[in-house]
């Protein structure tokens, strides 16, 4: 994949790496970018990421009551051509109850007093969760017991069951 080289204010070229310590989405000179990038192999289109403002859920007087902060993210997992069929097959497959039964990816997010930084907050969630799902587990390799330690056990059956026997009937001569 090739990366544009993204002047900022000072003239520095933005590398990839730059733009994923920001948070959430990218930006360059202040203008939002249009695409969301989660690795090096895997980017977004923003047009397949749907933000809505909502009201933000709790207390907090006239501000939550009046205005829209909280962003409701919606990334609709199945029609997304940006992600290889195995990511999706993946995420599809966890027990995420974010996930509906339609595929799609509802993020909620409303920790923060500005739409912009729930914005950022959800965006940076997105990329989270996809960065989490294209991580390969480790298959667990099981350890074989060593030859003391089976034996100590098969004492220790030996010695019970010698003390359960014990508790026999006993048989007067």
């Amino acid at each position: 994949m090739h990366w544009p080289a993204n002047p900022d204010s000072e003239g520095r070229i933005l590398t990839y790496l730059s733009l994923v310590r920001r948070a959430g989405f990218p930006r360059y000179n202040g203008s939002v970018v249009d695409v969301l990038y989660i690795s090096a192999q895997l980017s977004i289109p923003m047009s397949e990421i749907d933000m809505s403002a909502v009201r933000a859920q709790g207390a907090g007087g006239q501000n939550v009551n009046k205005v829209a902060t909280a962003i409701h993210l919606r990334f609709d997992i199945r029609s997304s051509m940006a992600l290889p069929r195995a990511l999706k097959s993946k995420l599809l497959a966890t027990n995420d109850q974010r996930i509906n039964s339609d595929g799609v990816l509802i993020i909620k997010s409303q920790q923060h007093r500005s739409q912009e930084r729930n914005r950022q907050d959800a965006l940076q969630r997105l990329a989270d969760l996809l960065r989490e799902s294209m991580k390969k587990r480790k298959r667990r390799i099981p350890t074989r017991l060593g030859k003391k330690v089976k034996q100590k056990r098969l004492d220790a059956k030996g010695r019970r069951g010698a003390i359960k026997k014990s508790r026999g009937k006993v048989i007067d001569d």
